[in-house]
């Protein structure tokens, strides 16, 4: 008989798959871990049978109403997008069971995704964006510094993890474009403004260590070791200093590395871009995710047809 060991094992075999065969990021197989491991303790405390053709759909079923009812520790519910990944991780990997073991277990078709709501996505006017570019001090290194990551997040729409890992000699200052390889370790070229090359530059030039990463931190203990990788900007840094400016010029919303990111793409789309080549730059794999920036520019396409509508002009 199949031992909640061996199921575990099965999982573990599972995450080492997509590392090896999917080239998964280290974030998604954390995250895959931690939602099949609740899954794990939720049968193992509630004397679920689990070898794999026993889950069926009656125990999903139960599975999904211990998620609805889940209460941590300060009584929060989880969120019903939460709960939904912790639905897709199951289904992927009775996928995995079927596909790649030939194990005989519930068909990952037969579970149904709720349907969720349209994701909203926050973006910042000109005149807010202005405002926030315009904020550091750039009299001093570390004003130089900040304000080099504000453009640049704003000029590539780089995610925060793909900013935090890029190194100097990753940048062609001269040709204004650099590679970084970004969900799934794909490959793709990023492109920078003429602003933000200069304001990188600027911040570059102040520089008189060797260290390889892009961004370094000024405070805490130095590290005295040639390639300064324990000096380089965690992501969690790159988010107080994004938050930090957003309240210095008093934006009114809240406003995270993400913020930029969508005001890329949405500037891009507004300017004429077409989705297509918008999804190329912000590294989406499916169009369908690039899709959900087409609604907030609705605004600009009213004031479009206001102005040039034959009818209206009469």
């Amino acid at each position: 008989m199949m031992t909640m060991e061996i199921l575990e094992s099965l999982i573990s075999d599972f995450l080492e798959y997509l590392v090896i065969e999917k080239s998964r990021s280290p974030l998604t197989i954390r995250q895959y871990k931690h939602y099949l491991s609740r899954f794990h303790s939720w049968a193992t405390k509630n004397n679920q049978p689990l070898k794999p053709e026993n889950i069926n759909q009656e125990l999903v079923r139960q599975y999904r109403l211990y998620l609805a009812r889940f209460r941590n520790q300060y009584g929060m519910p989880l969120k019903r997008i939460t709960q939904t990944y912790h639905i897709i991780a199951l289904r992927a990997f009775l996928r995995y069971l079927l596909v790649q073991r030939d194990t005989r277990t519930l068909s990952p078709d037969k579970i149904e995704l709720p349907k969720q709501s349209t994701r909203s996505v926050s973006f910042l006017s000109s005149e807010q964006l202005e405002r926030l570019l315009n904020s550091p001090k750039i009299s001093n290194k570390i004003g130089l510094r900040d304000k080099a990551i504000l453009e640049m997040l704003f000029s590539t729409g780089l995610r925060v993890s793909e900013l935090t890992s890029l190194n100097r000699d990753h940048m062609d200052l001269e040709r204004r474009e650099f590679s970084v390889r970004g969900k799934g370790d794909k490959p793709r070229v990023v492109f920078l403004s003429d602003t933000a090359a200069h304001w990188l530059q600027r911040y570059l030039q102040t520089r008189q260590e060797q260290f390889k990463p892009l961004f370094i931190r000024y405070s805490g203990t130095p590290d005295n070791k040639k390639d300064g990788e324990k000096m380089r900007l965690t992501a969690r840094s790159i988010q107080r200093i994004v938050e930090k400016y957003a309240k210095r010029c008093g934006l009114p919303i809240e406003v995270t590395p993400h913020t930029l990111r969508h005001s890329f793409a949405t500037d891009l789309l507004i300017g004429g871009a077409d989705l297509r080549s918008v999804q190329e730059m912000l590294g989406h794999e499916s169009i369908r995710t690039t899709q959900v920036y087409t609604h907030v520019t609705n605004k600009h396409l009213k004031e479009v047809h206001q102005a040039f509508h034959s009818r209206d002009k009469r």
